[in-house]
């Protein structure tokens, strides 16, 4: 039973789509995966990355994965990691490798100077939440997640 972490390239861009397209079946919301690979691609290896994704592979196999990018706090005056999206496949579930996945994550955090580590979870999904908190995380209670797309995006690009 071997995990191993990686770095991912541009030929695991379709591996990396397809468990985008998991996550979101998982949490209900597969009708908001709007995006392609290609965008994928061009975001995570083209000109000007934005983000970066860490893959878990149990005995050469795929388990989940970890998309993460820079963000930066205020407050601390320092730069932060905030993770998009942890996601491990079910038949690997209980094996360590979100565990895995999060304690790398940290690793990188602090190798880069970072103040935090932040991401957010639906607050339906109690294993994440109890999995988070053992791991050590506060789930904040009094904050919620301001969102802008689409339309609306385009609408505030205008504003007076």
């Amino acid at each position: 039973m071997t995990l191993y972490l990686r770095s991912a390239t541009p030929a695991d861009v379709p591996t990396i789509f397809q468990l985008i397209r998991a996550l979101a079946d998982y949490e209900k919301l597969s009708h908001a995966v709007t995006g392609t690979a290609a965008d994928l691609e061009t975001h995570l290896f083209g000109p000007h990355p934005c983000a970066e994704v860490v893959l878990a592979e149990w005995e050469g196999i795929v388990a989940g994965f970890a998309l993460f990018f820079r963000n930066y706090s205020t407050f601390l005056t320092r730069p932060g990691l905030y993770l998009e999206d942890l996601f491990v496949l079910p038949d690997y579930r209980g094996r360590g490798v979100g565990k895995a996945l999060l304690k790398h994550l940290g690793q990188v955090a602090v190798e880069r100077g970072y103040g935090r580590v932040e991401w957010s979870v639906l607050d339906w999904n109690q294993p994440a939440i109890a999995f988070y908190e053992r791991m050590g995380a506060t789930v904040l209670p009094d904050w919620r997640i301001c969102r802008v797309t689409g339309e609306a995006l385009q609408t505030l690009a205008q504003a007076d």
